[in-house]
């Protein structure tokens, strides 16, 4: 179990994070590379290797993937803080990582599994060797995550929705109750199911969530306690609608149905998310009316439900917000 122990500063400094984070996507996106994981990733993961082997990356994914294995524990410097700005900073904050920070934390690693020889020259801080990592983190990403990067943003912004309705409605208590039963929030501390015991004290520096489409199964939160603390934890993932020639004739069907007025109304008012409750009394429809129309949204893969306490919240998955807006809204990971 993971506890990080609150003080009244750090409740003032609980935030989450503005979008994905392409250092973090891509590290758990090669850890899915390497060992078996939800089904709902089984496409991605086969298009990802043969993309890998096809662009001549797959060298590049399995020194990312040696530096950052499904262990336990792997060297932070991997997902710097500044991956948060996007991706050229992030490889610049990755480029410029001290070489004692280096030595530190590969020596950590090494305590947990063997590491390849290579990996001795970065510890001692050679400027190739950390050339040659940053370079292979870009173009895994490159390769694998930012294809993926409309999707990925689309859904993390959906999740973000939820938390901001969360605070919005029951304070930063709201927010961190939203994530149950990942997170278990006992005011002044905030309990996460993690494969070690570990004590984190925050000391005024508050905590940053990471809403993450790669991450799956628990949580995941730097080793080096005297960072700046995050905690990036999985999301539902919202999958398209069934791509086969029957599904696909079925859609065709299903989607001339929303041409109507109100579904339309419907449509633009879960922008913000909203249970059918609230839909019902913006649209100054019935809720048997506005739950018809989410259920048929629902169906061609337009809109996608979420549990949040006692209320089930309806969001726009990628889909509906390029329906709605005329195309992908998210820019590249810059």
């Amino acid at each position: 179990m993971l506890r990080f122990h609150f003080t009244d500063a750090d409740l003032a400094r609980v935030r989450v994070a503005s979008g994905p984070d392409p250092f973090w996507e891509t590290v758990l996106g090669v850890q899915l590379l390497s060992r078996p994981g939800p089904r709902s990733f089984g496409e991605w993961r086969a298009r990802a290797r043969t993309e890998l082997l096809r662009r001549g990356a797959d060298g590049p994914a399995r020194l990312v993937g040696a530096a950052a294995p499904p262990a336990r524990y792997f060297p932070d410097f991997l997902t710097p803080a500044e991956g948060g700005q996007g991706l050229t900073a992030g490889l610049e904050a990755l480029r410029a990582t001290p070489p004692a920070r280096l030595g530190r934390e590969l020596t950590m690693a090494s305590r947990t599994r063997r590491l390849p020889s290579w990996f001795a020259g970065l510890a001692v801080g050679e400027r190739s060797c950390l050339d040659e990592l940053t370079e292979a983190v870009r173009r895994v990403h490159d390769t694998v995550i930012r294809p993926d990067w409309t999707h990925v943003t689309a859904t993390v912004e959906a999740d973000r929705m939820l938390r901001a309705r969360a605070l919005r409605d029951g304070g930063i208590a709201g927010l961190l109750e939203s994530l149950r039963p990942m997170l278990d929030w006992r005011p002044p501390t905030l309990y996460v199911r993690y494969p070690e015991g570990r004590d984190i004290h925050l000391d005024g520096r508050g905590l940053c969530l990471v809403p993450s489409f790669f991450c799956h199964g628990s949580p995941v939160a730097l080793a080096d306690p005297t960072l700046p603390q995050v905690l990036v934890y999985p999301i539902a993932r919202t999958e398209g609608p069934d791509a086969s020639p029957v599904g696909a004739d079925r859609r065709r069907k299903q989607l001339a149905g929303l041409l109507g007025r109100t579904r339309a109304r419907v449509l633009t008012a879960l922008q913000d998310s909203a249970t059918t409750g609230e839909l019902a009394r913006v649209l100054r429809i019935s809720a048997a009316s506005a739950s018809e129309h989410v259920r048929a949204l629902r169906e061609v893969g337009l809109v996608h439900d979420n549990r949040v306490g006692g209320h089930v919240i309806h969001s726009l998955t990628p889909l509906g917000t390029a329906l709605l807006h005329g195309g992908p809204q998210h820019p590249d990971p810059a």
